[in-house]
């Protein structure tokens, strides 16, 4: 990835986990708008996914955090090992259950439709569960991919 402009490893990695992480998450909460309250028009979904989006693309930038404390590396996850796998499903179920927990029984941000698949005991949503725990690893591969952390650097 490169834009003309020279600036650290870590800093292109992390750009590029949000950008695609948005872009990807975008998608996910579009496809889900039906089991939210109030997503009945074009723009409220739209804007609305956007936000969340947003959000969820910090999400991805604290499980990326984590990780790179805890394996000492910027580009912990490629090559990605069980441990880094785990962690990453671990970090993603916690940041979801967390913050859907919160945004939905104490700020009470959103309301779920009839429609939604309701986790028991946690009384939240399956799919934003979900999210976290498909997308992140498609997220990670996706930005090792395209920064080319799978190859050692060529010249200086």
């Amino acid at each position: 990835m490169t834009c003309g402009v020279r600036c650290p490893r870590w800093l292109r990695i992390c750009l590029a986990i949000f950008t695609v992480g948005v872009a990807g998450n975008y998608l996910w909460e579009a496809s889900q708008a039906f089991l939210f309250v109030g997503m009945v028009s074009i723009r409220a979904i739209w804007w609305h996914c956007f936000i969340a989006a947003l959000g969820d693309g910090i999400a991805l930038l604290v499980i990326h955090m984590a990780g790179w404390i805890v394996f000492r590396r910027a580009d912990w996850f490629i090559p990605v090992s069980r441990a880094e796998t785990g962690f990453m499903l671990g970090m993603g179920l916690a940041v979801a259950v967390g913050i859907e927990w919160f945004a939905l029984h104490v700020l009470q941000r959103w309301a779920y439709t009839d429609q939604m698949p309701i986790i028991p005991y946690l009384a939240i949503g399956l799919t934003p569960v979900l999210q976290m725990l498909v997308l992140p690893p498609l997220t990670f591969r996706m930005v090792g991919k395209w920064c080319n952390l799978g190859r050692k650097p060529v010249g200086p």
